[in-house]
């Protein structure tokens, strides 16, 4: 006799067969019934409660940014949904495999408008413009079909985030539970003719660059492979970074590669939507010729290159390297690594950012996860901090959402839970979620957070004062005492006023294996602005 198993337990079926271990959320009424099948499945899942539904999408994001596995979340309908927005809105924008579960009301009550609780007049309508797929499921007898396929188009091609919405009535209703097979996530083949083309344009060029992003993350030691067979230098923005060791000396970090591309005559992008060159440096050189390696074939109608190449970033790189023939070219390293020294002489006039950067990367283990936050340090970090192996700079791609970062890293940390995490932040930022220090402390989640207070919205402040003849609204900030604030939450916490003694409490706090806040005070309006560097002039 077939077994029958409510929708929520075939749901945790799903998830459990396809490899999750975690599941982050705050439980409601909407979805009693699939957080009793999760409390049920207490071995092989764990859950972690968050303090604001904001908080357990971020940390799934850090949780799948960190590790390419997927992330979970579970939070009520309405109001839960929309909390999490903002988090679905940087999983989409930084290609993470992040899933949101959530309810919706009485599945009979559905588009009617009553007034139900936390209804929305089509959620189902809002989660598809925030994620690349969405469904709901109906009855227990889609349940298995559907999770396989809302996993299947999280992980093929490329990843971005999707959602399954269950009504109220429906994840408790009984029906025959299924096999569960884990979905096999879609690759595009490899051209071979689109490689032996891109194969013969690079034996033409002269000044080859590799421009990487985070669809290069599994394909680190293919790009490597290719930079150093045709001797050209590697560069990243943030979603790239580590992909080649910052101490390789074919790494450039966005400083270094914008003095290398003046004599650039092939680009040659992989897994990345070349936003340096075609958005923030407004400038090309005469005569450059551009080849892309993306999973997403859209991109190569955004922004068409003279050849395309629609493949997976590690197949589609070996397969150029394998194909160019001939010996490695003449070594260049002398060259790229003078360039990569004229960037860092650069770099040094940001301050007091720099300095504070150092101190970070001095404390921080090689192998340490370093999580960026828009602010002035994060601004900085882009260029200014070292990273030695990919995923280990977790940023939040093209949304920029203030706020994203300490809640991010609390994710980074329950995923790998035994390598350091450090989290920068600006006081602005990390006031939209602080209410997290009670998570991290109720979890035991040892993310090191150092908050910079400028007692501002620092970018805004700056470009008031420059663009808007100093007419200040809403840029000054009143904040707490961010160390008697976490030593409330049982947390300990310190002030450092110098780079040297940030070194020494980051290495202390990292030491004792706990969660941590460390507080640096910093002049208003003092931060050396980080944009002529991040958006520099054109070539003259």
């Amino acid at each position: 006799m077939q077994v029958r198993k409510t929708t929520s337990d075939i749901m945790v079926d799903a998830l459990v067969a396809h490899g999750v271990d975690t599941v982050f959320g705050i439980p409601g009424a909407h979805s009693y019934e699939l957080s009793d099948a999760l409390a049920r499945r207490s071995n092989d899942i764990r859950f972690v409660h968050s303090r604001h539904e904001q908080g357990s999408g971020y940390m799934a994001y850090g949780y799948a940014k960190s590790t390419g596995k997927s992330g979970v979340f579970s939070v009520v309908p309405g109001p839960g949904v929309l909390n999490a927005g903002a988090a679905l809105c940087t999983a989409y924008g930084g290609n993470a495999p992040v899933m949101c579960l959530t309810g919706n009301i009485m599945s009979h009550l559905i588009g009617q408008g009553r007034g139900q609780l936390h209804e929305l007049p089509d959620q189902l309508v809002t989660l598809r413009g925030l994620t690349k797929w969405a469904e709901r499921i109906d009855h227990p007898s889609g349940a298995g079909d559907i999770m396989t396929r809302a996993f299947r188009e999280m992980l093929s091609d490329r990843q971005r985030p999707v959602a399954v919405e269950v009504p109220w009535d429906v994840f408790g209703q009984k029906g025959p539970a299924p096999d569960i097979v884990p979905a096999a996530p879609h690759r595009p083949p490899v051209d071979p003719d689109s490689i032996e083309a891109a194969a013969k344009m690079i034996a033409a060029a002269k000044n080859p660059m590799i421009m990487v992003g985070g669809g290069a993350l599994e394909a680190a030691g293919e790009v490597l492979a290719l930079a150093e067979k045709i001797q050209a230098p590697v560069a990243s923005h943030r979603s790239g970074k580590g992909i080649v060791p910052d101490d390789n000396p074919h790494a450039m970090n966005l400083i270094a590669a914008y003095d290398y591309f003046r004599e650039c005559d092939l680009l040659i992008g992989i897994g990345s939507r070349l936003e340096l060159q075609y958005m923030r440096w407004q400038w090309r050189p005469q005569g450059l010729k551009v080849i892309r390696l993306d999973i997403d074939p859209t991109e190569m109608v955004r922004l068409k290159p003279d050849l395309g190449i629609v493949t997976d970033a590690a197949e589609g790189t070996a397969a150029l390297t394998a194909a160019l023939s001939g010996p490695k070219a003449e070594d260049r390293t002398a060259e790229f690594k003078a360039i990569t020294k004229r960037a860092r002489e650069a770099s040094e006039t940001i301050q007091p950012q720099m300095d504070y950067l150092d101190a970070i990367r001095r404390a921080l283990p090689r192998d340490g996860f370093f999580v960026e936050e828009v602010s002035q340090m994060g601004f900085t970090a882009r260029f200014g901090f070292p990273v030695y192996a990919p995923r280990q700079y977790v940023t939040c791609g093209y949304q920029d959402n203030l706020g994203f970062g300490y809640n991010t890293a609390l994710g980074v940390k329950i995923a790998n839970p035994d390598k350091p995490v450090v989290s920068v932040s600006g006081d602005g930022g990390f006031m939209f979620g602080v209410q997290e220090l009670a998570t991290a402390m109720h979890h035991g989640i040892g993310v090191v957070a150092v908050v910079f207070n400028n007692s501002s919205y620092g970018n805004v402040r700056r470009d008031q004062m420059n663009v808007f003849d100093g007419r200040l609204l809403g840029a000054d900030l009143t904040n707490p005492d961010f160390v008697a604030l976490a030593r409330s939450f049982g947390m300990p916490a310190e002030k450092a006023e110098t780079p040297e003694a940030l070194e020494t409490a980051v290495a202390r706090a990292l030491a004792s294996g706990g969660p941590a806040l460390i507080e640096v005070p910093v002049e208003r309006g003092s931060e050396a602005s980080p944009w002529p560097l991040l958006h520099p002039a054109p070539h003259g």
